[in-house]
C-alpha cells in the first residue's frame, strides 16, 4: 500500500504543492510526505477506534473523493494542522493543500484497489491499515454487508466485486437504471 500511496502523493502533489507559490521549494517533498503519512495514520486511527463503518463507508463507490464525508473531513483537518504546525504554513494555505489532495489521494487509492487490472486490493488497503487478523475481516464484512443490503451484489456471490459493477453497467437500464433503483427513484 505504500508504494501506491507515494505514486498518488507525488502525482497529485505536483499541483497542490509543488505549483504553490505558498509553500517554499525546500518544503515539497517533506510537504508531500507529511500528506502521505497522515493519510495512513489517519486511517489506522480510525480503524483502531472501532470505526469500521465508517472506513468501509469511505472506501465504497465515491465516498473518498466526497469532501463532505466525515472520514475524508477527518483526515483533511489533522493534515492540515500538521502542515500549519510542522511547515508553519497559515491555515488557508495549509486547508487548501489538504484539501485537495486528501479526496484525490483517497479516491486514487480506492480506484487502484477497485481495478481489476491492478494487482493492488481493498483487502491490502485494509490489511495495510489494520495490520492485518480480525480487525481486517471485520471491516471487509462491514464493506460486504453495506453493498449487499442495498442490492449492489449483482451476480449473488455473496461478495462485492468488480464483476458486479460490469454486472450493472450491462443490466438493463444500464447504470443509471442500476442507481435508480438503489435510490428507489
Amino acid at each position: 500500500m505504500f508504494e501506491q500511496l507515494t505514486q498518488l502523493v507525488q502525482q497529485f502533489g505536483q499541483e497542490a504543492v509543488v505549483k504553490n507559490d505558498a509553500i517554499p521549494n525546500e518544503q515539497n517533498e517533506a510537504v508531500m510526505e507529511e500528506a502521505g503519512n497522515s493519510i495512513f495514520s489517519s486511517l489506522q486511527k480510525m480503524a483502531s477506534e472501532g470505526g469500521s463503518e465508517k472506513l468501509a463507508g469511505l472506501l465504497q463507490g465515491n465516498n473518498a473523493q466526497d469532501s463532505s464525508n466525515p472520514a475524508v473531513q477527518q483526515i483533511t483537518q489533522q493534515l492540515t494542522g500538521s502542515l500549519g504546525e510542522k511547515f508553519g504554513l497559515n491555515s488557508d494555505t495549509a486547508s487548501g493543500v489538504a484539501g485537495s489532495l486528501i479526496p484525490q489521494i483517497l479516491g486514487g487509492l480506492v480506484n487502484k484497489a477497485n481495478d481489476p487490472n491492478d494487482s493492488f486490493q481493498i483487502s491490502d488497503l485494509v490489511g495495510a491499515i489494520t495490520g492485518g487478523g480480525t480487525q481486517t475481516t471485520g471491516i471487509m464484512d462491514t464493506i460486504s454487508k453495506y453493498g449487499t443490503q442495498f442490492g449492489l451484489d449483482q451476480n449473488a456471490d455473496g461478495k462485492l466485486d468488480m464483476q458486479d459493477a460490469i454486472t450493472a453497467t450491462k443490466s438493463k437500464g444500464g447504470i443509471g437504471g442500476f442507481l435508480s433503483k438503489l435510490f428507489g427513484k
